[in-house]
């Protein structure tokens, strides 16, 4: 098991994992166009085994309140494995899968698989956390950075939510929903029949980011790039959502990006 970089490859579309740089996608390329953020902290690294911000870093673990770093102060942010390395169990052509076995400062051992699956016009994105004795709270995310121009016009981001996370000065949801806003987004979404959000970079590129799942962040306050980011629970959600990983029972969660020229 290693942790050198992966190509996938599928018609004209190309991907690149990253096991050592966080068990990201580094690159996903349809046509020779790069579709996400080139940079060590961009491409799509997985939230887990909590999505979004952490509040003050805490979260109830049964009776005990566990202490995670404060990556971005006054909050812990995005789980504990997108700066580690993780290993290659397996590739094919099309088809990868890597490991990453929980370690302090998560304080439950267990394992996080991720699997990528790649068709000459969608990318499917798989994760599973596991958990050895202890059972523990978990969330399952990914966070993608999508280029906002791939040359001419920028993207345009296009979906219909059933209810928005009234959004806290702490960046953090207050336990209210409200009437979906319009952009800038910094905000979580609730989507009850699945995420599903459409990418238009108008004369090139529709892609369509869905999930079972129905929760779904959207960032788009930087100039170079957007975020949509399916998830198992709202920011916060170890504290206000908790899902329980037992021994005998994994928290599994799926994305699939489908794409098409225009």
């Amino acid at each position: 098991m290693s942790s050198e970089d992966i190509t996938l490859t599928a018609g004209d579309a190309e991907v690149t994992v990253l096991p050592g740089n966080g068990g990201r996608v580094g690159s996903l390329r349809v046509g020779g166009i790069e579709l996400l953020r080139q940079g060590a902290k961009f491409g799509c690294f997985p939230m887990v085994p909590w999505c979004g911000r952490l509040r003050d870093g805490r979260f109830l673990d049964g009776a005990t309140v566990q202490q995670m770093p404060l990556n971005s102060p006054p909050h812990a942010i995005h789980g504990t494995t997108r700066d580690a390395a993780w290993r290659t169990a397996r590739t094919t052509t099309n088809e990868a899968v890597i490991t990453y076995d929980l370690i302090a400062p998560w304080p439950h051992p267990g394992r996080v698989t991720q699997a990528f699956t790649l068709t000459e016009d969608a990318l499917t994105l798989t994760m599973s956390v596991e958990a050895y004795d202890s059972s523990f709270p978990a969330q399952i995310g990914w966070h993608p950075w999508f280029n906002r121009n791939l040359g001419e016009q920028d993207v345009t981001v296009d979906f219909t939510a059933a209810w928005q996370e009234e959004r806290g000065d702490d960046h953090l949801p207050t336990g209210r929903r409200v009437e979906p806003g319009p952009s800038p987004w910094d905000d979580c979404f609730g989507m009850p029949d699945g995420v599903d959000v459409t990418l238009t970079w108008p004369g090139q590129l529709e892609l369509k980011v869905a999930s079972r799942e129905e929760w779904v962040v959207v960032y788009d306050e930087q100039a170079a790039a957007v975020c949509v980011e399916p998830q198992t629970g709202p920011p916060n959600g170890l504290n206000t959502l908790p899902h329980l990983v037992t021994p005998i029972e994994p928290l599994e969660a799926a994305t699939t990006w489908t794409w098409r020229r225009l």
